[in-house]
């Protein structure tokens, strides 16, 4: 072994989320070192990066990297056709995720934590009494122990399993591009099982010149990426300035436990993502916030049992766990559709002008999907579209209670 390092907490994964609790663990005084594999932060991220301004908010130094401000989007059906959405002020900011990565790494140092790049993680060890961090530094052997373990890595991660926290299967492959593309005004929404089967594909605006053209799939990405490239570059409207596609994984369902003896599970690898959309920014800082509380909790009470930092899941699933489950049976009836169906319930939604009264709401945001699912389906109209497909609405929604955002 190469040398032995002792810390209060350890953190997996210097992303956003693991940068941001070990900048807010930094702050309340705590020794904190951060594990990234990668040789710098944001070099491998394939996430578009569309957040909302209550998820800027949340890191405002981060505010030099945005690309654009979404006020509308164009939603495609598999024919072609397309509902508009629309609102005065910005709905979602564009960010430059390598660039925000970068940001929060800095904010992460400069509170005073410590990052290790090109630092694998291959095992963890955790007992009542220790928590240890096996690793590979440049190809040599590292241990770091820590009081508490904050895992803030990928959705692939195999170190949940090996912790018996078990290890998420249900996952969504991504892939995207950066692009050449002018005159494109406002994000653009493809949809169709030949455009991205179980979800939908993406053009969106990055600046005057470039964009980010991507998907999300149940399978293999690689055919569709390949395909809408193709399309959107001869149809004029993109020009591909390098082949450089990135690849990643969005996990569908939350982590069954997230907490365990000295070891907490958040972001990405706890499954803190809307299946709707793939996007985990937001609520995975929100749960990292949760985490902060916790540990800083679990420290002050000098108890790093697994029983004490089951509050830390007890929070996030008060906040969340009603939000995911809706947001993941609007998945799951979405891919169970076939075009013809699509193109149906899309037909319904634009003769009805559903989503013109929805966006009217001044309940409704980015970020906070279920409440626009709920208000979708009190529409008689929709309803019917639903009994005829087989669907039965969520419980929530067949007992008449909307979902409720709790802190």
């Amino acid at each position: 072994m190469l040398n032995s390092n002792k810390f209060d907490v350890i953190i997996i994964g210097a992303g956003i989320v693991g940068c941001y609790a070990a900048g807010a663990l930094a702050q309340l005084g705590y020794d904190v070192c951060v594990l990234e594999k990668n040789a710098e932060a944001g070099s491998k991220s394939s996430c578009t990066g569309i957040i909302s301004g209550e998820c800027l908010d949340l890191f405002p130094a981060g505010r030099g990297a945005v690309q654009f401000e979404a006020h509308s989007a164009k939603v495609f059906s598999p024919s072609g056709q397309y509902i508009r959405i629309e609102r005065n002020s910005p709905q979602a900011y564009v960010m430059d995720r390598p660039s925000l990565d970068r940001c929060m790494a800095l904010q992460a140092l400069e509170n005073g934590a410590c990052l290790h790049f090109s630092t694998l993680a291959t095992s963890i060890k955790v007992n009542s009494q220790s928590a240890e961090v096996h690793a590979t530094c440049l190809n040599k052997p590292v241990v770091f122990k820590a009081g508490i373990i904050l895992i803030a890595g990928g959705a692939g991660t195999t170190l949940t399993r090996d912790a018996g926290l078990g290890q998420i299967h249900e996952l969504a492959q991504g892939a995207q591009a950066e692009v050449a593309c002018k005159d494109l005004p406002e994000v653009e929404i493809y949809s169709g099982a030949a455009v991205a089967p179980g979800f939908f594909s993406w053009l969106v605006p990055t600046g005057k010149s470039h964009a980010k053209a991507g998907l999300l799939c149940r399978g293999n990405p690689r055919p569709y990426i390949t395909a809408l490239l193709s399309r959107l570059e001869q149809q004029g409207r993109i020009t591909m300035e390098n082949q450089d596609i990135k690849y990643g994984v969005v996990p569908l369902r939350p982590l069954g436990k997230t907490y365990g003896e000295r070891l907490l599970v958040v972001g990405d690898a706890a499954g803190q993502v809307k299946p709707t959309t793939g996007g985990g920014i937001y609520f995975g800082t929100l749960c990292a916030g949760m985490a902060v509380t916790t540990i800083h909790e679990a420290f002050s009470a000098g108890n790093l049992s697994a029983r004490s930092l089951s509050s830390y899941q007890k929070r996030w699933h008060k906040m969340l766990k009603e939000e995911l489950s809706i947001d993941y049976w609007a998945h799951r009836f979405y891919r169970g559709l076939d075009d013809k169906q699509v193109e149906h319930v899309f037909n319904v939604i634009e003769r009805h002008g559903i989503h013109e009264s929805i966006l009217t709401s001044p309940d409704i945001t980015f970020d906070w999907h279920g409440k626009v699912i709920f208000d979708a389906l009190k529409y008689r109209s929709l309803q019917r579209s639903l009994e005829k497909l087989g669907m039965a609405p969520v419980p929530s929604v067949a007992d008449g209670k909307p979902h409720k955002r709790t802190a």
